[in-house]
């Protein structure tokens, strides 16, 4: 085999939407080396989807707001499953990013005294989305590339990780493959950030976009680091359910928080009677109510009336609306209908140009005169790679995971906004942490050339091959299998089967073959995606297995109610030698003075 070209960096980032760019910026202001490796052009991360805001509790528009009420907020919204230290840290330090966003460029959408304008979104207490439009996450990503360009990136686009290496039981580096010619490249660094999304393309409908293969999960798996919460798949409430081609196209939250109404077929305002009886009291009681409170946001007013029941957790949403259907109230194409058309046709292309333009030129919908078909898409993991909240630290020495790639922050159900905050909060501290490890390191670490030998071979196995099934097959089927047996709504013996589903098609997807030679070869691509697919997907299964309890956005049909036990652990994958073991873990407890703000009311700022 001819020789592989080894490139040296400090740190290396796998990933470069929202959490890779702020963690290799970071990385980069500390003096280190900075390779960031993208699977596409730098640009098309999957952050430019998240459309409708950045959550921070600046309090520009709802002075009552404060890190406190976004700390409970959070751990409400993930049923208290949430690692109580990234909460606190990410309420706490989300306005100073959200600021720093602005100082680098960043042009929010703003109140008329000048300062960042804030919307509603499902399950927070007070307007806290700071946004552009309804294309927030593309302006996050313009900015973080302009300002990672100032620091001088060197980037390697179109480039697929395949494995990370090992030296003494730390982070050596990684293998990869360049997309376009299929060359081989190996990356010798010291520290490695994970910051490669989620695992969307394990589902059939997803907003997902097609690099969320769950790279980044399997890579740290497969060297030894541990996943948590897994089971915990979120289906976002609104996604396109016509026409077919854009089936699973992310509808923004910030429809409902700009006072979209979600109906059934009966024309039925159906959220009231899905409102968890817990927190009920947190919503509008009746139409009036909650008309006056969107009145009241479009004027930008502060008002004492709640806020409308669409705007409850995004789990509770999808499963109102799967409910809906099941039952016979759905749309005609599966979905319900969410109407904005009653407000001011210019203030919704003003406030929801995306929107607007993507029901006109893909579904031949005007939303300023019609209401939208909607219904529940596969959209974030909350699980992940565990990681030790102030530094982002995986388990293994010099591995270090931001964004949706990790876990811990959201518990058992994300809330809209928060997963922008994440990146830029935990990508700032898994980049400044890695940095200090690589330059901790008195030697870099060395990759036996035996590994990397046979790395490359197990990635041409497929294309040598003189027979095997297509890896679209296999693709498909597992797509199958988690939308049949691992879904919005569970059962025993679904997961049972899906397990057993899933063991099959491991040893299918090992045997597939991929035609053609290695230059920009899809088929080939996906022969190895799928090996990060089927160990995500196991792990989401027995995790859901496990938790015998509903909670946030894992839901057992055969276990309706909370388990106060499960809620006090996580559940645990690892990679043995018999294969992938899942087990709970404590975990950590609160301390003392953050349950304090549970029991007594929060002393929120007044003016």
């Amino acid at each position: 085999m001819s020789a592989i070209p080894v490139v040296d960096h400090d740190v290396l980032v796998i990933g470069a939407g929202g959490a890779g760019l702020r963690a290799a910026i970071e990385a980069a202001a500390q003096g280190c080396s900075v390779g960031l490796i993208t699977k596409s052009l730098l640009g098309k991360a999957h952050t430019v989807m998240a459309e409708g805001g950045v959550a921070a509790a600046l309090a520009h528009v709802d002075p009552q707001d404060g890190w406190e009420t976004h700390f409970k907020d959070t751990m409400k919204g993930g049923s208290f499953l949430n690692h109580w230290r990234m909460a606190q840290l990410h309420a706490q330090e989300a306005p100073e990013r959200v600021v720093e966003l602005e100082r680098w460029g960043a042009l929010f959408d703003r109140t008329p005294d000048g300062r960042i304008l804030q919307r509603a979104f499902g399950g927070h207490t007070w307007k806290r989305l700071a946004h552009v439009g309804d294309r927030t996450g593309l302006e996050m990503i313009r900015t973080l590339q302009d300002q990672g360009v100032i620091q001088g990136l060197d980037v390697h686009m179109e480039v697929t990780v395949t494995r990370l290496f090992k030296d003494g039981g730390r982070i050596a580096g990684a293998f990869a493959y360049r997309r376009v010619t299929g060359e081989f490249v190996v990356f010798r660094a010291k520290a490695v950030v994970i910051a490669t999304g989620g695992v969307g393309k394990a589902y059939r409908i997803t907003s997902n976009s097609w690099e969320y293969t769950g790279d980044g999960q399997a890579l740290a798996y497969d060297a030894g680091a541990e996943l948590i919460d897994m089971e915990f798949v979120q289906f976002h409430p609104t996604g396109m359910v016509w026409p077919p081609g854009v089936m699973g196209l992310l509808v923004t939250e910030g429809v409902r928080g700009e006072g979209g109404i979600l109906r059934n077929a009966k024309g039925e305002r159906f959220m009231w009677k899905y409102l968890p009886e817990a927190r009920r009291h947190e919503y509008a009681e009746d139409e009036a109510e909650a008309r006056r409170w969107v009145e009241a946001a479009v004027e930008g007013r502060q008002t004492k009336d709640r806020r409308p029941p669409e705007l409850s957790t995004r789990d509770n949403v999808a499963r109102a609306i799967y409910t809906e259907v099941r039952e016979g109230r759905g749309s005609p194409h599966g979905g319900a209908f969410l109407d904005i058309s009653y407000l001011p046709a210019e203030r919704v292309k003003r406030k929801l140009p995306s929107m607007y333009h993507q029901f006109l030129e893909l579904a031949d919908v005007d939303i300023t005169k019609q209401p939208m078909e909607v219904g529940p898409t596969t959209h974030y993991i909350m699980g992940g790679v565990r990681v030790e909240p102030d530094t982002a630290a995986a388990t293994v020495p010099g591995l270090f995971a931001a964004g949706e790639a990790a876990a811990g922050l959201h518990g058992a159900n994300r809330l809209g906004g928060n997963s922008l905050s994440d990146l830029l909060v935990f990508g700032r501290r898994a980049g400044a942490a890695a940095a200090a490890y690589a330059r901790g390191l008195t030697a870099t670490p060395q990759i036996a050339a035996a590994e990397i030998e046979a790395e490359a071979r197990d990635l041409l196995a497929p294309l040598e091959r003189g027979s095997g099934e297509s890896p679209y097959e296999v693709h498909r089927a597992l797509q199958d299998v988690m939308d049949r047996h691992v879904g919005i709504f569970r059962v025993h013996e679904d997961l049972e089967k899906g397990l057993g589903e899933l063991a099959a098609l491991a040893r299918r997807a090992a045997a597939v073959r991929a035609e053609g030679d290695r230059v920009y070869n899809p088929g080939w691509h996906l022969a190895r995606d799928l090996r990060n697919l089927i160990v995500v997907a196991e792990s989401i299964t027995r995790g859901a297995l496990l938790r015998k309890e509903s909670r946030g956005a894992h839901s057992r049909l055969d276990f309706t109610a909370m388990d106060p036990a499960l809620g006090k652990v996580n559940f645990c994958a690892r990679k043995a030698d018999s294969g992938m073991t899942v087990e709970p873990t404590p975990l950590p407890e609160m301390p003392a003075e953050l349950k304090a703000l549970f029991v007594e009311p929060v002393k929120e700022k007044v003016g």
